[in-house]
């Protein structure tokens, strides 16, 4: 399939997205203003094909290589168990986060102690109707 083919093909609502999202961070790089902006967006979501989003970005500068319209396996969701790719946490920064929970919880124990004994001993005997037994009454 040419590129005239592909530009005539229909788009769905994860393209209109892609492309909304693409206008918005020109728009919040200052390229395009608030009125230009709202009209753009019209024409991205009254849009049915690929090349109906091209005047869109006619003027806007464009990353090498892309697209209105990115491919649509790029967007899929993750398969059920899939884990996302979120970037690589170096080592010494779990250590760093696990050494402050572990000082968090250790300096705040005595609080949290004292919290359950308030619990407990006030808050739990308060809290019924008839805190002594019927007999003693």
């Amino acid at each position: 399939m040419n590129d005239q083919q592909s530009r005539q093909l229909r788009i769905g609502d994860a393209e209109r997205e892609a492309a909304a999202h693409e206008l918005g961070e020109h728009f919040a790089m200052g390229r395009i203003t608030a009125d230009e902006h709202g009209e753009r967006l019209e024409q991205i979501y009254a849009a049915r094909t690929a090349a109906d989003l091209a005047p869109a970005f006619a003027d806007l500068p464009r990353p090498r290589g892309t697209d209105p319209v990115a491919p649509a396996a790029a967007r899929a969701p993750l398969a059920w168990g899939a884990r996302p790719s979120f970037p690589h946490v170096p080592f010494l920064l779990k250590v760093l986060i696990a050494v402050l929970v572990v000082a968090l919880v250790v300096s705040h124990l005595p609080l949290l102690i004292v919290a359950l004994l308030v619990y407990v001993f006030a808050i739990r005997r308060f809290a019924h109707r008839h805190p002594r037994h019927p007999r003693w009454r």
